[in-house]
C-alpha cells in the first residue's frame, strides 16, 4: 500500500492510528483477499519513532495485511516480531489442528477447543499459522 500516496490523494493528515486511511486500506485489503493477492502495509515515515512503528505494524497485522513495507534497517526486527505468530497463537493453532476436527466432504461439523467452537475455517487458519511458523523457523536455521 502506498500510504503516503493515499494520504496525498485524500488530502488527509498523517495521524497516529491512521484514521483517515482506514476505509481506503480496508477496501484495498478486501480487494486483495478477493483476488488472492498479498497486501503489504505501507511505510512508516517516523524512522526515529520505534514505538509508533511497532504500533502501526500491530495495527496492520490486526487488519490482515500480509507484511509491512520497510524503509530503514532498524525496522526489520520489530516488523518481523509484529507479523510473526506469538507462542500463544502457535499453541492455539496446534490445539485446533489436534482437536480431531477433520473437514468433511460436506464441510459440516464442529469441535470445541478451550471453550471455543472450531470449524473448518478455524482449522484452515490454524494450519496457515503453523505454516508461517515453520517458514520462519526454516529461515532462522539458515
Amino acid at each position: 500500500m502506498g500510504t503516503n500516496d493515499l494520504n496525498k490523494e485524500l488530502r488527509a493528515q498523517h495521524v497516529p492510528g491512521r484514521g483517515p486511511l482506514l476505509t481506503g486500506l480496508g477496501l484495498c485489503l478486501l480487494a486483495a483477499r478477493a483476488t488472492g493477492t498479498a497486501i503489504l502495509d505501507g511505510v512508516y515515515n517516523g524512522v526515529l519513532d520505534p514505538e509508533g512503528f511497532e504500533a502501526e505494524c500491530l495495527q496492520g497485522r490486526q487488519w490482515g495485511s500480509t507484511a509491512k513495507t520497510l524503509i530503514h534497517p532498524g525496522q526489520v526486527g520489530p516488523a518481523t516480531g509484529a507479523y510473526s505468530p506469538t507462542e500463544a497463537e502457535v499453541e492455539e493453532a496446534r490445539r485446533s489442528c489436534r482437536s480431531g476436527r477433520r473437514p468433511s466432504a460436506e464441510g459440516k461439523g464442529v469441535a470445541t477447543v478451550n471453550g471455543r467452537m472450531i470449524e473448518n475455517l478455524h482449522v484452515a487458519e490454524a494450519r496457515r499459522i503453523l505454516d508461517i511458523t515453520e517458514a520462519i523457523e526454516a529461515l532462522d536455521q539458515n
